[in-house]
């Protein structure tokens, strides 16, 4: 199963506020641990919302708002993919994050992935075929 572990934005995340030297050192040897045990996929920072921007869509139209967001409680300052066996491992990856980052005061969200087989007959097998098609295409690029 892939999870994605959701670094939750803060005053010092979206005022652009650069890691220390030690919070980099020690989100090294996170990622790297996550990397040894062969469960890391992806995983990176986000620029704070001020050099972000939102598409919202009313009756179809497409409104474009740029940042800063006001509400740092639901923005994203970074994310890693993980792929393990349960929601359980998940969780216990996400408490060996670095307890010093915001300075002990980091709220992560766990989100699990969707897979095709939790879409059911909807999903048929053409829609599965372009969709791999399309998977490789995009590791292709890579």
């Amino acid at each position: 199963m892939r999870f994605m572990i959701l670094r939750k934005a803060d005053a010092g995340t979206e005022a652009g506020v650069m890691p220390s030297e030690e919070l980099l050192a020690a989100m090294g040897r996170y990622m790297e641990e996550l990397g040894t045990a062969g469960v890391l996929l992806d995983g990176d920072g986000l620029h704070p919302s001020s050099k972000g921007a939102r598409v919202s869509f009313s009756g179809g139209t497409p409104t474009v708002i740029d940042g800063p967001f006001t509400e740092t409680k639901e923005l994203i300052a970074g994310y890693t993919v993980i792929q393990v066996k349960s929601m359980d491992d998940a969780i216990e990856w996400a408490r060996r994050w670095p307890a010093l980052d915001a300075d002990g005061q980091v709220q992560l969200e766990i989100r699990q992935f969707f897979e095709a087989e939790d879409f059911g007959p909807e999903f048929t097998p053409e829609l599965r075929e372009a969709e791999e098609r399309l998977r490789a295409q995009v590791a292709d690029k890579r």
